[in-house]
């Protein structure tokens, strides 16, 4: 899928008017509906093609935050063969008890996924467990940027960050 039509796929499934509390706390007028964008899979296989294509070439792992990074980097996972990794919020007290599971991340250089990107505070946490599980962290790559603060902070964290989209851009594919 091109670019264009992408970002019209993406505006006219998950871009949404009217009022949202966002993760942050803040109240929006807009909302991108990452779970609509996930839930179809032709269009979740086109920004898996298109992430992909944004990855540095010494990436031996894909990392996802639970909920909504999980079935983006799977589908990164699909369009490169790369094995994936995910961030759980917290430990479970059973199981492996880990916070990350599925490949191994300790050595490795790792790109972290995200869905909708507002000041960045998820993937900054994800980052903190992926570097204290021995992750070298190349980047951070996200589908939709909303332009509040999320760039600024990695920038200060020192990790490099892009996007696919801007909510700047989604807002003009919505209104064609």
């Amino acid at each position: 899928m091109e670019r264009e039509e992408l970002a019209r796929e993406l505006a006219r499934h998950a871009y949404r008017r009217g009022q949202f509390r966002l993760r942050s706390g803040e109240l929006s007028t807009e909302y991108v509906d990452k779970y609509q964008f996930e839930a179809y899979p032709r269009l979740l296989r086109a920004i898996g093609e298109a992430l992909a294509s944004l990855l540095p070439p010494e990436t031996e792992v894909l990392a996802g935050v639970e909920l909504g990074g999980v079935p983006l980097a799977v589908a990164v996972g699909f369009a490169t063969g790369l094995p994936c990794a995910f961030v759980r919020k917290a430990s479970k007290a059973y199981g492996t008890q880990r916070q990350t599971e599925g490949a191994e991340i300790a050595g490795r250089r790792v790109v972290l996924l995200e869905d909708v990107v507002t000041t960045g505070g998820q993937a900054l946490e994800a980052l903190q467990v992926l570097h204290r599980e021995g992750a070298q962290v190349l980047m951070v790559l996200c589908v939709v940027d909303r332009q509040q603060g999320a760039a600024e902070r990695f920038r200060d964290a020192g990790i490099p960050f892009q996007a696919l989209f801007t909510l700047e851009q989604l807002r003009s594919y919505a209104s064609q």
